[in-house]
Protein backbone atom coordinates (compact mmCIF):
# COMPACT_ATOMS: atom_id res chain seq x y z
CA UNK A 1 0.00 0.00 0.00
CA UNK A 2 1.13 3.58 -1.04
CA UNK A 3 1.79 6.29 1.67
CA UNK A 4 -1.95 7.52 1.37
CA UNK A 5 -3.79 4.09 1.90
CA UNK A 6 -1.36 3.62 4.83
CA UNK A 7 -3.06 7.35 6.37
CA UNK A 8 -6.21 6.42 5.43
CA UNK A 9 -6.20 3.03 7.44
CA UNK A 10 -4.76 4.52 10.33
CA UNK A 11 -6.83 7.61 10.33
CA UNK A 12 -10.03 5.03 10.02
CA UNK A 13 -8.65 3.08 12.91
CA UNK A 14 -8.08 6.41 15.21
CA UNK A 15 -12.08 7.24 14.84
CA UNK A 16 -12.57 3.93 15.79
CA UNK A 17 -11.52 3.73 18.53
CA UNK A 18 -10.61 7.00 20.41
CA UNK A 19 -14.08 7.95 19.39
CA UNK A 20 -15.26 5.47 20.82
CA UNK A 21 -13.65 6.43 24.55
CA UNK A 22 -14.88 9.71 24.32
CA UNK A 23 -18.10 8.91 25.31
CA UNK A 24 -16.98 7.44 28.37
CA UNK A 25 -14.57 10.61 28.79
CA UNK A 26 -17.18 12.58 28.40
CA UNK A 27 -19.38 11.50 30.86
CA UNK A 28 -16.38 12.02 33.45
CA UNK A 29 -15.74 15.36 31.94
CA UNK A 30 -18.52 16.94 32.57
CA UNK A 31 -18.88 15.15 36.41
CA UNK A 32 -17.11 18.59 37.81
CA UNK A 33 -17.31 20.69 34.54
CA UNK A 34 -20.80 22.22 33.12
CA UNK A 35 -21.03 20.62 29.84
CA UNK A 36 -21.12 23.29 26.98
CA UNK A 37 -18.25 24.91 29.13
CA UNK A 38 -16.00 21.69 29.08
CA UNK A 39 -16.95 21.16 25.51
CA UNK A 40 -15.93 25.12 24.66
CA UNK A 41 -13.16 24.96 26.62
CA UNK A 42 -11.67 21.50 25.02
CA UNK A 43 -12.31 22.62 21.53
CA UNK A 44 -10.80 26.28 21.90
CA UNK A 45 -7.43 24.61 23.27
CA UNK A 46 -7.59 22.06 21.09
CA UNK A 47 -7.62 24.55 17.93
CA UNK A 48 -5.35 27.23 19.92
CA UNK A 49 -2.53 24.25 19.82
CA UNK A 50 -2.81 23.22 16.12
CA UNK A 51 -3.11 26.34 14.59
CA UNK A 52 0.13 27.19 16.50
CA UNK A 53 1.81 24.14 15.71
CA UNK A 54 0.77 25.38 11.95
CA UNK A 55 2.43 28.59 12.62
CA UNK A 56 5.31 27.17 13.76
CA UNK A 57 5.70 24.69 10.59
CA UNK A 58 6.15 27.45 8.92
CA UNK A 59 2.46 28.28 7.14
CA UNK A 60 2.32 32.40 7.65
CA UNK A 61 -0.47 32.39 4.97
CA UNK A 62 -3.92 34.25 6.20
CA UNK A 63 -6.54 32.17 6.04
CA UNK A 64 -9.35 34.49 4.23
CA UNK A 65 -12.86 35.67 5.84
CA UNK A 66 -14.42 32.95 3.51
CA UNK A 67 -12.36 30.35 4.93
CA UNK A 68 -12.85 31.36 8.24
CA UNK A 69 -16.21 31.49 7.49
CA UNK A 70 -16.79 27.70 5.93
CA UNK A 71 -14.67 26.61 8.77
CA UNK A 72 -16.93 28.33 11.65
CA UNK A 73 -19.82 26.82 9.81
CA UNK A 74 -18.42 23.62 9.79
CA UNK A 75 -17.31 24.13 13.22
CA UNK A 76 -20.89 25.06 14.36
CA UNK A 77 -22.55 21.63 12.75
CA UNK A 78 -19.53 19.11 13.96
CA UNK A 79 -18.52 20.32 17.49
CA UNK A 80 -20.67 23.55 19.09
CA UNK A 81 -24.61 21.32 18.29
CA UNK A 82 -23.43 18.19 17.22
CA UNK A 83 -20.58 17.40 19.53
CA UNK A 84 -22.43 19.97 22.30
CA UNK A 85 -25.71 17.74 22.27
CA UNK A 86 -24.96 14.44 22.66
CA UNK A 87 -22.59 15.77 25.81
CA UNK A 88 -25.08 17.35 27.28
CA UNK A 89 -27.48 14.29 26.81
CA UNK A 90 -24.94 11.97 28.58
CA UNK A 91 -26.11 13.57 31.64
CA UNK A 92 -29.36 12.02 30.94
CA UNK A 93 -28.57 8.98 28.53
CA UNK A 94 -25.86 6.01 29.78
CA UNK A 95 -22.94 6.29 27.48
CA UNK A 96 -23.26 3.24 25.87
CA UNK A 97 -26.85 3.56 24.88
CA UNK A 98 -25.39 6.91 23.41
CA UNK A 99 -23.04 5.16 21.59
CA UNK A 100 -25.14 2.91 20.11
CA UNK A 101 -27.84 5.57 19.18
CA UNK A 102 -25.22 7.40 17.59
CA UNK A 103 -24.71 4.18 15.44
CA UNK A 104 -27.84 5.40 13.45
CA UNK A 105 -25.86 8.15 11.72
CA UNK A 106 -24.82 6.29 8.34
CA UNK A 107 -29.06 6.01 7.62
CA UNK A 108 -29.28 9.80 8.64
CA UNK A 109 -26.05 10.30 6.03
CA UNK A 110 -27.83 8.12 3.21
CA UNK A 111 -30.94 9.85 3.10
CA UNK A 112 -29.42 13.30 3.48
CA UNK A 113 -27.43 11.86 0.32
CA UNK A 114 -30.21 11.29 -1.15
CA UNK A 115 -32.50 14.28 -0.56
CA UNK A 116 -29.65 16.81 -1.36
CA UNK A 117 -27.41 15.29 -3.74
CA UNK A 118 -29.62 12.64 -5.66
CA UNK A 119 -27.73 9.76 -4.90
CA UNK A 120 -30.30 7.13 -4.25
CA UNK A 121 -30.27 4.07 -2.11
CA UNK A 122 -30.56 0.58 -3.14
CA UNK A 123 -32.68 -1.49 -2.41
CA UNK A 124 -30.06 -3.63 0.33
CA UNK A 125 -29.32 0.07 1.91
CA UNK A 126 -33.37 0.07 2.15
CA UNK A 127 -33.17 -3.40 3.88
CA UNK A 128 -30.46 -1.99 6.33
CA UNK A 129 -32.71 1.25 6.85
CA UNK A 130 -35.48 -1.30 8.44
CA UNK A 131 -33.45 -3.44 10.25
CA UNK A 132 -31.51 -0.43 12.10
CA UNK A 133 -35.24 0.83 12.92
CA UNK A 134 -35.94 -2.68 14.62
CA UNK A 135 -32.82 -2.13 15.95
CA UNK A 136 -33.49 1.57 17.95
CA UNK A 137 -36.87 0.42 19.06
CA UNK A 138 -35.39 -2.73 21.10
CA UNK A 139 -32.72 0.00 22.38
CA UNK A 140 -34.76 2.75 23.00
CA UNK A 141 -37.60 0.51 24.29
CA UNK A 142 -36.19 -0.70 27.52
CA UNK A 143 -37.46 1.41 30.71
CA UNK A 144 -34.67 0.65 32.45
CA UNK A 145 -32.52 3.02 30.06
CA UNK A 146 -35.04 5.75 30.20
CA UNK A 147 -35.20 6.45 34.29
CA UNK A 148 -34.73 10.10 34.36
CA UNK A 149 -37.28 12.44 33.78
CA UNK A 150 -35.28 14.11 31.41
CA UNK A 151 -34.35 11.20 28.90
CA UNK A 152 -36.78 11.98 25.85
CA UNK A 153 -34.83 15.52 26.34
CA UNK A 154 -31.80 13.76 25.84
CA UNK A 155 -32.64 11.81 23.38
CA UNK A 156 -34.00 14.95 21.14
CA UNK A 157 -30.46 16.58 21.65
CA UNK A 158 -28.39 13.13 20.12
CA UNK A 159 -31.06 13.49 17.29
CA UNK A 160 -30.51 16.90 16.80
CA UNK A 161 -26.64 16.40 17.30
CA UNK A 162 -26.84 13.40 14.55
CA UNK A 163 -28.52 15.74 11.96
CA UNK A 164 -25.89 18.48 12.11
CA UNK A 165 -23.18 15.76 11.88
CA UNK A 166 -24.72 14.79 8.73
CA UNK A 167 -25.17 17.91 7.46
CA UNK A 168 -21.38 18.57 8.21
CA UNK A 169 -20.36 15.62 6.64
CA UNK A 170 -21.66 16.69 3.51
CA UNK A 171 -21.00 19.83 3.23
CA UNK A 172 -17.46 19.95 4.45
CA UNK A 173 -15.73 18.19 1.11
CA UNK A 174 -17.49 20.85 -0.94
CA UNK A 175 -16.19 24.06 1.21
CA UNK A 176 -12.59 26.13 0.87
CA UNK A 177 -11.42 25.62 4.05
CA UNK A 178 -7.79 26.32 2.78
CA UNK A 179 -5.23 24.19 1.43
CA UNK A 180 -3.41 23.03 4.97
CA UNK A 181 -5.70 20.63 6.86
CA UNK A 182 -4.52 21.05 10.34
CA UNK A 183 -5.19 24.88 10.39
CA UNK A 184 -8.61 24.14 8.86
CA UNK A 185 -9.14 21.37 11.47
CA UNK A 186 -7.80 24.31 13.91
CA UNK A 187 -10.22 27.11 12.82
CA UNK A 188 -12.71 24.59 12.95
CA UNK A 189 -12.30 24.16 16.47
CA UNK A 190 -11.68 27.56 17.40
CA UNK A 191 -14.62 28.86 16.27
CA UNK A 192 -16.53 26.15 17.19
CA UNK A 193 -15.45 26.44 20.64
CA UNK A 194 -15.79 30.00 20.75
CA UNK A 195 -19.51 29.84 20.19
CA UNK A 196 -19.62 26.82 22.86
CA UNK A 197 -18.31 29.27 25.61
CA UNK A 198 -20.40 31.69 24.36
CA UNK A 199 -23.16 29.49 24.84
CA UNK A 200 -22.50 28.44 28.31
CA UNK A 201 -22.27 31.90 29.59
CA UNK A 202 -25.10 32.38 28.40
CA UNK A 203 -27.31 29.72 30.01
CA UNK A 204 -25.49 30.59 33.48
CA UNK A 205 -23.45 26.91 33.36
CA UNK A 206 -20.65 28.49 35.15
CA UNK A 207 -22.87 29.72 38.19
CA UNK A 208 -21.83 28.99 41.73
CA UNK A 209 -18.82 26.75 39.81
CA UNK A 210 -15.04 26.88 41.64
CA UNK A 211 -11.93 25.07 40.89
CA UNK A 212 -12.32 23.73 44.03
CA UNK A 213 -15.01 21.23 42.42
CA UNK A 214 -12.58 19.75 39.97
CA UNK A 215 -11.35 15.87 39.92
CA UNK A 216 -8.86 14.28 39.16
CA UNK A 217 -10.61 12.09 36.63
CA UNK A 218 -12.27 15.29 35.03
CA UNK A 219 -8.52 16.76 35.03
CA UNK A 220 -7.54 13.22 33.04
CA UNK A 221 -10.77 13.39 30.52
CA UNK A 222 -10.20 16.45 29.67
CA UNK A 223 -6.76 16.09 28.56
CA UNK A 224 -7.59 13.29 26.74
CA UNK A 225 -10.86 14.55 24.95
CA UNK A 226 -8.32 17.71 24.00
CA UNK A 227 -4.91 15.74 22.79
CA UNK A 228 -6.78 12.60 21.44
CA UNK A 229 -10.61 13.39 21.01
CA UNK A 230 -10.09 16.56 19.33
CA UNK A 231 -6.34 17.31 18.31
CA UNK A 232 -5.65 13.85 17.04
CA UNK A 233 -9.09 12.00 16.27
CA UNK A 234 -10.52 14.90 14.92
CA UNK A 235 -7.63 15.61 12.44
CA UNK A 236 -8.27 11.97 11.14
CA UNK A 237 -11.66 12.28 10.51
CA UNK A 238 -11.52 15.46 8.32
CA UNK A 239 -8.38 13.83 6.64
CA UNK A 240 -11.11 10.90 5.52
CA UNK A 241 -13.54 13.02 4.69
CA UNK A 242 -11.17 15.03 1.98
CA UNK A 243 -10.18 11.34 0.43
CA UNK A 244 -13.28 8.88 0.73
CA UNK A 245 -16.84 9.59 0.69
CA UNK A 246 -19.58 10.63 3.70
CA UNK A 247 -20.98 7.22 4.21
CA UNK A 248 -18.13 5.67 4.40
CA UNK A 249 -16.18 8.24 7.31
CA UNK A 250 -19.63 7.10 8.88
CA UNK A 251 -18.55 3.65 9.51
CA UNK A 252 -16.94 4.34 12.81
CA UNK A 253 -20.37 4.07 14.11
CA UNK A 254 -19.79 0.02 13.88
CA UNK A 255 -16.61 -0.19 16.10
CA UNK A 256 -17.49 3.12 18.36
CA UNK A 257 -20.41 1.32 20.43
CA UNK A 258 -18.91 -1.96 20.87
CA UNK A 259 -15.83 0.20 22.07
CA UNK A 260 -18.37 2.53 24.61
CA UNK A 261 -20.66 -0.25 26.03
CA UNK A 262 -17.35 -2.14 27.05
CA UNK A 263 -15.88 0.48 28.53
CA UNK A 264 -18.71 1.74 30.10
CA UNK A 265 -19.69 -1.34 31.65
CA UNK A 266 -15.80 -2.25 32.84
CA UNK A 267 -15.26 1.16 34.32
CA UNK A 268 -18.61 3.08 34.77
CA UNK A 269 -20.76 0.01 36.43
CA UNK A 270 -22.82 0.26 33.55
CA UNK A 271 -25.64 -2.55 32.55
CA UNK A 272 -25.45 -4.06 29.93
CA UNK A 273 -28.23 -5.65 29.64
CA UNK A 274 -29.45 -9.05 27.03
CA UNK A 275 -31.90 -6.59 25.24
CA UNK A 276 -28.89 -4.09 24.68
CA UNK A 277 -26.86 -6.78 23.31
CA UNK A 278 -29.84 -8.17 21.07
CA UNK A 279 -30.14 -4.71 20.08
CA UNK A 280 -26.82 -3.41 19.24
CA UNK A 281 -26.55 -6.62 17.08
CA UNK A 282 -29.51 -5.59 14.91
CA UNK A 283 -28.82 -2.14 14.86
CA UNK A 284 -25.16 -2.76 13.71
CA UNK A 285 -26.09 -5.05 11.27
CA UNK A 286 -28.48 -3.00 9.73
CA UNK A 287 -25.77 -0.48 9.39
CA UNK A 288 -23.70 -2.77 7.48
CA UNK A 289 -26.43 -3.27 4.92
CA UNK A 290 -26.30 0.58 4.45
CA UNK A 291 -22.56 0.63 4.63
CA UNK A 292 -21.52 -1.59 2.43
CA UNK A 293 -24.52 -1.03 -0.52
CA UNK A 294 -23.99 0.48 -4.05
CA UNK A 295 -25.12 4.02 -4.51
CA UNK A 296 -27.25 4.65 -7.88
CA UNK A 297 -27.51 7.78 -8.73
CA UNK A 298 -31.28 8.69 -9.87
Amino acid sequence: MGRDQWLIVGAFATTYFVWGATYLANYWAIDSLPPFGMGGTRFLSAGLLMYAYSLIRGDRRRPSLKQWGNSGLIGVLFLSVGTGAVVWAQQFIPTSMAALIISFEPLVVMLMMWGFLSSRPPGRAFLGAAVSILGMSLLIGQPDNLTSEDAPIGLLAIATGMLCWGAGMLLRPKLDLGNNPVRATAMQMIVGGILMLIFSISIDEWSGWSFAQLTTKTIGSWLFLVFFGSILAFSAFNFLLSKVSADKVATNTYVNPVVAVLLGALFNNEVVTGQSMLAGAILLTGVWFINTAKKTAV
